[in-house]
């Protein structure tokens, strides 16, 4: 089980580690705005649903998840499958990203029922946004082009185009077939969308979410609200992690976003 010291005081007092699904087999990071919601306090609260990228783990940059519990808003954060407390290194090569998308897409739908019928009531999932920088955001896009309940999305350095990557380990043509958010996005249900990219990014090409999102532009698929937002340049570890010296202006966006379509209560 991982250790609470390191999260920021504020966010430590108010969140859980739990396995999730009921085979407990997704392990989950629970932040909540309320003091005792785990023990049948806390009053019911929209939700972010939230995936890492490669290498890391749902502890990852827990400011993100303090600001969204001070506007209101509670965290489900979980490892990628091979990553996090059910690690395995060796899914954690590039050439093996496709294939943890596609092992995490069937989980979102068992992780919400577990946070609808578990943790008396805290999270509204009738509020629930879904999102995700880099892998976790392929794994949001890929869900999405499903039917689904989710009220907004937001994404970070990802991409909904997985052919600009052709040429790239992670790129595996038949997975790529199943999987590719741009041709399945007829299933794409007009919901409100926050893509967020620097326009140097060396690992995901920022054609990956441009494209994708002038498909649904396209489509008339965007009426609900498609917003992308980029940077000529952010001084990020190869301009795709964390967003270097925009990452106050970055989460900023990213929480006035979740707070415009989830309306979470003021306190």
């Amino acid at each position: 089980m991982p250790d609470l010291g390191h999260l920021p005081r504020a966010l430590r007092e108010r969140t859980v580690f739990a396995r999730l699904t009921d085979d407990e087999s997704v392990p989950a990071l629970l932040a909540h705005p309320d003091d005792g919601w785990d023990a049948g306090h806390g009053r019911p609260r929209p939700v972010v649903l939230w995936m890492h990228g490669r290498t890391v783990s749902k502890e990852l940059d827990p400011g993100r998840y303090l600001r969204w519990m001070r506007a209101g808003i509670a965290t489900c954060a979980i490892d990628l499958p091979g990553h996090g407390e059910r690690l395995d290194r060796a899914r954690h090569t590039s050439d093996q990203t496709l294939g943890v998308i596609e092992e995490c897409v069937p989980e979102i739908d068992r992780v919400v029922e577990h946070l609808k019928d578990g943790f008396d009531g805290a999270f509204d999932t009738d509020r629930i946004a879904i999102g995700g920088m880099s892998a976790g955001g392929m794994v949001t896009l890929a869900r999405l082009c499903e039917d689904h309940t989710f009220t907004s999305a937001a994404v970070e350095s990802t991409a909904g185009d997985f052919s600009v990557m052709k040429g790239h380990p992670f790129f595996e043509p038949e997975a790529v077939t199943r999987l590719n958010p741009i041709e399945r996005v007829d299933g794409w249900r007009d919901i409100p969308l926050l893509a967020l990219h620097s326009e140097i990014d060396e690992w995901v090409p920022v054609a990956g979410i441009r494209n994708f999102i002038e498909k649904l532009r396209a489509l008339g698929k965007d009426s609900s609200g498609v917003e992308l937002t980029t940077w000529p340049e952010t001084g990020a570890p190869a301009e795709h992690a964390g967003f270097g010296k925009v990452a106050n202006e970055a989460k900023n966006i990213q929480t006035d976003f979740f707070v415009r379509t989830l309306q979470p209560e003021s306190d």
